[in-house]
């Protein structure tokens, strides 16, 4: 598509930013109404499987449709991942209890995963990688806005609507990123001389589901050492050699293992996978922060992400155009990763609004030089006929990354949450107490309480003056207890982040080509 006019090439980019916007926005809209939903439905043991199930299925998707839009064109993968997307968003929404939440989350993750893979492929047929840096940074700032908006509106929704209206409220969006889609992005012709990859396929998802519910499940549902567990990752370890022996007999497989010969696709996507471990994995809960340490309503949780987004709009959009410019790379990511490990560090001792305000610029500039970078350099390193694999490999293992952080960070979130909480049992007192109010009190030993202030502040009022003081010991003794699991939840993020901004030296900077027409090399 490289032979289009700019025109048609900016009309193109136009519904592909809005398939991708829809996505987005329905993806934040939710992220600081969470918790609120997690209160209401109950189940707040499984609130990492909220976020899990969605980036496992999209995770698969984007790999699956990585190969087979290369066969058969990005518009038909597009359109099917915006109806997918618009499905699991409306069953969303009329969950009535966390399992089913958890499962048309799931739904929705395949559309989103086949929406991203697909819109980022089609930035790469469209632009040359020297011209492709300006129009990463415009994605990113699609998702920036996407990040200022929705948290805003989504914690104002949560407290003045019923909550299912969060899923539905920008359906009407999706319909119009169908119609653009369908009117404006062109057709293209399809590849009938390759057979699609079914063994490596099954065997590549398979693989993935395993590791991942091994990640997901150890420490939660059972110990890590426990024959579930270890069980898992044999299996997965045993489909991925499956996956090795079928992909070298393929004639065109779901995943080249020649992509993993080039040192810079290796070293990109190592690094993608880290960083999104690290910073997926802390930032999921830092609505917990703002929502139950500080009693901020969803609302006001919006304004205080709010700066972490505009300032990676703004950054991301410059990034893109310096890099554009110069064709250098390389140097903003090293900029960036010690502006996100900055920004996490000073979330871990974060203790007001101020301190959470200033954490979100420093991280939101970090992210703005350094997130545009790591697709763009596998795209820049391979040639354009894997186009959709090599982008599908990053987008691969970024979501691996942040599936598997996200688990592994909730079970340190639970564990030491747990560990706080058996170590302030011991300062109440309700001997005291009668046994009808005691039964009550009981309410404020859970944490999940924190998370839902309308039903925090009814259940206080419920109770006699006089056993006042000790409902507030025990709140604040919450509190605590989860701002210290916050801080060890954070610090194991940020030490991720600095073993990634490690590998950023070991990265090997090439010149972005002027082109996508294949080389005589």
């Amino acid at each position: 598509m490289e032979e289009l006019s700019q025109k048609r090439k900016v009309t193109v980019m136009a519904a592909v930013m809005m398939a991708m916007f829809f996505a987005a926005i329905n993806q934040t809209i939710v992220s600081t109404a969470m918790p609120r939903i997690i209160a209401i439905l109950g189940g707040m043991d499984h609130y990492s499987w909220v976020i899990t199930i969605y980036m496992l299925t999209s995770t698969i998707a984007t790999v699956l449709v990585g190969k087979l839009s290369d066969m058969y064109g990005r518009k038909p993968f597009l359109l099917a991942g915006v109806v997918i997307f618009m499905i699991g968003a409306f069953l969303s929404g009329l969950s009535n209890d966390i399992f089913q939440l958890i499962t048309y989350r799931g739904i929705q993750g395949v559309g989103a995963g086949i929406i991203m893979s697909s819109a980022f492929t089609a930035v790469g047929d469209l632009f040359s990688p020297r011209e492709r840096g300006k129009w990463t940074g415009l994605m990113m700032a699609v998702f920036g806005f996407s990040s200022v908006l929705g948290p805003t509106l989504g914690g104002w929704l949560v407290d003045h609507m019923d909550w299912h209206w969060l899923f539905w409220i920008f359906l009407p969006i999706g319909i119009v990123a169908l119609v653009m889609i369908i009117a404006l992005f062109p057709k293209t012709e399809r590849k009938t001389d390759e057979k699609i990859d079914y063994l490596g396929s099954l065997f590549l998802s398979l693989m993935i589901i395993a590791l991942l519910l091994g990640f997901s499940w150890g420490g939660t549902e059972y110990e890590w050492g426990s024959v579930q567990i270890i069980g898992l990752f044999i299996a997965s370890a045993l489909f991925l050699g499956l996956f090795i022996v079928a992909e070298k007999k393929a004639s065109s497989p779901v995943l080249p293992l020649s992509l993993f010969k080039n040192d810079i696709v290796v070293i990109s996507n190592t690094i993608g996978f880290i960083m999104n471990a690290g910073m997926m994995g802390a930032l999921i809960y830092l609505p917990f922060f703002v929502q139950g340490v500080e009693g901020i309503s969803p609302t006001y949780s919006g304004y205080v992400t709010m700066p972490m987004s505009i300032t990676m709009v703004i950054v991301s959009a410059i990034t893109g155009r310096k890099i554009s410019a110069t064709g250098k790379y390389k140097r903003f990511a090293l900029l960036g990763l010690p502006f996100m490990v900055a920004g996490l560090l000073i979330m871990a001792y974060m203790d007001s609004i101020p301190v959470a305000v200033v954490a979100m610029v420093v991280f939101g500039l970090g992210l703005g030089l350094g997130m545009p970078i790591f697709s763009l350099t596998v795209q820049n390193a391979v040639s354009p006929k894997e186009l959709g694999v090599a982008t599908a490999s990053s987008q691969l293992f970024r979501n691996l990354g942040g599936t598997i952080g996200i688990a592994v960070m909730g079970t340190i979130m639970q564990t030491s949450l747990k560990h706080n909480m058996e170590q302030a049992a011991g300062s109440i007192d309700a001997s005291t107490i009668d046994p009808a109010a005691a039964q009550k009190l009981s309410a404020f030993q859970n944490p999940e309480m924190l998370l839902d202030q309308p039903r925090l502040e009814q259940l206080q009022q419920e109770l006699p003056a006089d056993i006042q003081p000790v409902v507030a010991g025990m709140i604040e003794t919450l509190r605590d207890s989860l701002s210290d699991a916050l801080t060890t939840v954070f610090l194991s993020g940020d030490a991720l982040l600095l073993i990634a901004f490690i590998l950023v030296f070991f990265l090997r900077e090439i010149p972005l080509r002027t082109s996508n027409k294949e080389t005589g090399e």
